[in-house]
């Protein structure tokens, strides 16, 4: 059942009717377990096939409970454990085969129930936890249908929270709900299911090299990866804010996870946009303690600044490898890696050359921060062509463009990209004046109008999409 189908559509009005019909904590509980439970049969054809996630669930479960009265040990049993049980069910490629299930079966969810997992465990053995999880609210917040896919990572406190009280709707609420979902569908089934057209025709030539190396390969390519990026953007943004204005008509405040991220000024700024759930999980769960550990082992004040160069380099190199669980995916994180690294090297030399106050002055000079800008865009964008090609093909593009070429295509996108995001911000700033002056309530009549015409004009432009391109795109963090 695809976000975009109207199964999925009628799925979500029977559950949010089912859930307004009673303000019963106890029974919207159960209507979420049943919605939960619902969403994750209709991703398999046999039973079989999800019980291999009902195990890892159950021994999640039995584990958050046992760690709350377990030595420090225990905590680390624990996180192996469930680390290597996720490997081995992710099928990675390292594995050869080795430990694998002799039949087909659910894989999709598994890494953000993991992430919930280590969260719970973590919590629990330190004591943040008030109380470990019943198992129907555990299986809530593990398998929330909403987040399954691909999030947002929402703290549990957070999660067990809303329950309490119930969230009347409103006319407002109601109103700013549908719209995200209508926005959310404007993007993913009209302008990524567009980009993603046109990054088609552009890529294919460009992978089976029928371009011959040289300048037009190396702008094909520039135009390929930028096309991808913005799709992917649009796509998985999107997909967030379907399930955000969704979860509003259910009582659940999903945390964002993303704030303008083609707006950041750098590559560590950039990461605390995008995906921003992901990257504040790996920060608390990863980057603190290994800085912690780090620390602990190297107590000289002058070591310190590199010791989060190190700290930012295997965070974000392990980050790149979850995302999948081929070879190419190393690439990808190693690139992560040392583009976190680097621009933290860059800052302390800045810092260290010019002093704080000059660095910080440097930093807002509109041309510095508009190419530091480009500079982050066009490094993202390059990173991510690990997402659309396999190992061999990325070596046959590296080999087509050579050292120039990919040096050219750099410059190239950060150029453009710099230009584009300068005009872009001047004109969003009209366009918003614009749009408020249009949309706020002169009078609660024409607010009303004005609000709707924009509503009904973007339901109709997704039905003409969808009539255009048949399918709207797979939601692409859904094979992660």
């Amino acid at each position: 059942m695809s976000i975009t189908s109207l199964s999925f559509i009628l799925f979500v009005a029977v559950v949010i009717v089912a859930f307004q019909l009673s303000t019963s904590l106890t029974y919207r509980q159960w209507v979420l377990a049943t919605a939960n439970a619902s969403f994750i049969a209709s991703q398999v054809d046999t039973v079989q096939a999800v019980v291999p996630l009902l195990v890892f669930l159950g021994l999640g479960y039995t584990a958050v409970h046992g760690v709350r009265r377990s030595p420090a040990w225990g905590l680390v049993v624990c996180l192996v454990l469930s680390i290597g049980i996720f490997i081995v069910l992710k099928r990675f490629a390292f594995l050869n085969g080795a430990f694998a299930l002799p039949f087909s079966y659910l894989s999709m969810g598994l890494s953000y129930v993991l992430f919930r997992l280590i969260h719970l465990l973590v919590d629990a053995h330190t004591g943040e936890l008030p109380s470990a999880p019943k198992p129907l609210s555990y299986f809530n917040y593990t398998c929330n249908f909403l987040c399954f896919v691909s999030g947002p990572i929402q703290r549990y406190q957070d999660f067990e929270r809303q329950d309490i009280p119930p969230v009347p709707l409103d006319e407002p609420l109601v109103f700013a709900a549908f719209s995200r979902v209508v926005s959310g569908f404007v993007k993913v089934v009209v302008l990524s299911a567009a980009l993603n057209y046109a990054f088609a025709q552009l890529s294919a030539p460009v992978l089976s090299t029928e371009v011959l190396p040289g300048v037009s390969f190396a702008a094909k390519f520039s135009a390929s990866a930028v096309l991808y990026t913005l799709y992917l953007y649009l796509n998985f943004s999107g997909y967030m804010d379907i399930v955000m204005g969704v979860g509003g008509l259910l009582g659940q405040t999903l945390p964002e996870n993303f704030r303008e991220p083609f707006a950041a000024r750098n590559f560590l700024e950039f990461w605390g946009r995008w995906h921003i759930t992901l990257s504040e999980w790996f920060k608390t769960y990863l980057f603190n303690p290994l800085l912690k550990a780090l620390a602990s082992r190297f107590r000289s004040a002058a070591v310190m600044p590199w010791l989060g160069v190190v700290a930012f380099f295997i965070t974000f190199l392990v980050m790149g490898l979850w995302h999948g669980t081929t070879a190419v995916f190393v690439v990808y994180g190693l690139l992560l890696g040392f583009g976190a690294a680097a621009n933290k090297l860059w800052q302390l030399s800045l810092t260290r050359r010019l002093g704080k106050v000059g660095y910080r002055a440097l930093a807002e000079r509109p041309v510095y921060r508009q190419l530091c800008r480009g500079a982050t865009f066009a490094y993202f964008a390059l990173a991510l062509t690990c997402l659309w090609v396999d190992l061999a093909q990325l070596g046959k593009l590296l080999q087509a463009l050579g050292p120039f070429g990919l040096a050219g295509s750099f410059a190239l996108i950060m150029l453009a990209s710099a230009l584009v995001m300068a005009v872009w911000s001047s004109a969003s700033t009209a366009l918003s004046q614009g749009a408020a002056g249009l949309l706020r309530p002169v009078g609660s009549t024409a607010g009303f109008i004005g609000r709707n015409l924009v509503l009904a004009a973007q339901v109709l432009l997704i039905l003409v999409a969808s009539s255009f391109f048949h399918k709207a795109p797979e939601f692409v963090y859904r094979a992660f």
